[in-house]
């Protein structure tokens, strides 16, 4: 963790907005009520990401059930904390509670079956998690999983005042918590005080979006509401992307290198082909999934 104020990254041709997108609201695991954001029709564009989901609330009948014994295989979850309370156990014996400010980060692999139950009763549970696919050639490694508490996560300030948890990649000079050499992924929680600039250089093929989730920003002179999603377009002469805060602002920065892949989904298995997840179904109801 830096205490460092840090100069701003230069960003000379930053990218234009390409396009708003609204979070639709729905349910998953046993009832919890989220707003998916990154939906599976915009893998594609935003590949190597397959779904972000956010959540928030103050009232337990939305979040209390939390989420059962449930399978993956293909991809790796981000799971990020920032109020509240939720325990992780899986198949491969791993077991953490994820407080706030943490983050959970597991690599299903082959095949993993676990369960994130909250471990309050009342109070504000809100965070985000993120899909991220695995290339072809890591789809059947074996589970990874790692907690970080808040206090683990790379922090620094910028002269303007913004402060940046570097959950994955790096900004500013500041190595994140994870790195990830094939999709190499960047996800940035970014705190601007009102009026506010920061800047992050990108490379000009990896997909970016901005996820704003108090406040408001400016992208290329454009609003960017709160609970929107700012989908960056990918300019061939751009280096980076450039916001603005109308107010004071959170949002989530996170762009990556698309795998250009063919992407099968069903449900919790993301695999290449239909056969490979006719063979993820199979192995799961054989008991072979978490094996």
């Amino acid at each position: 963790m830096s205490n460092a104020r840090l100069p701003s990254a230069r960003v000379s041709r930053p990218r234009a907005l390409e396009r708003l997108v609204t979070g639709m609201p729905t349910s998953d695991g046993a009832g919890v009520k989220l707003t998916r954001v990154l939906t599976q029709k915009l893998q594609r564009r935003l590949d190597p990401f397959l779904m972000l989901d956010a959540f928030g609330s103050d009232k337990a009948d939305d979040y209390i059930a939390g989420f059962p014994d449930h399978p993956h295989r293909g991809f790796e979850t981000v799971t990020y904390m920032i109020a509240g309370r939720m325990l992780h156990r899986d198949s491969a014996g791993h077991e953490g509670l994820l407080e706030n400010g943490g983050v959970q980060w597991m690599t299903a692999g082959r095949g993993v079956i676990h369960s994130e139950i909250p471990q309050q009763e009342e109070g504000l549970m809100e965070g985000f998690q993120l899909w991220l696919n695995l290339p072809a050639k890591d789809k059947m490694s074996a589970p990874w999983y790692r907690d970080f508490a808040a206090t683990e996560l790379p922090r620094f300030t910028t002269e303007a005042g913004v402060e940046a948890t570097v959950i994955a990649g790096d900004s500013h000079g500041v190595g994140g918590a994870v790195t990830r050499d094939t999709t190499a992924p960047l996800y940035l929680d970014l705190h601007l005080p009102a009026g506010a600039s920061f800047a992050q250089p990108l490379p000009a093929g990896h997909n970016a979006f901005l996820y704003v989730y108090r406040g408001e920003l400016k992208v290329d002179g454009q609003t960017v509401p709160v609970r929107n999603m700012a989908i960056l377009a990918n300019d061939a002469d751009s280096d980076g992307v450039a916001i603005e805060a109308a107010t004071e602002t959170r949002a989530l920065l996170i762009a990556g290198r698309p795998l250009g892949e063919p992407i099968a989904q069903y449900g919790p298995f993301v695999m290449n082909t239909e056969q490979e997840i006719y063979q993820a179904v199979a192995d799961y109801r054989a008991g072979r999934l978490a094996a």
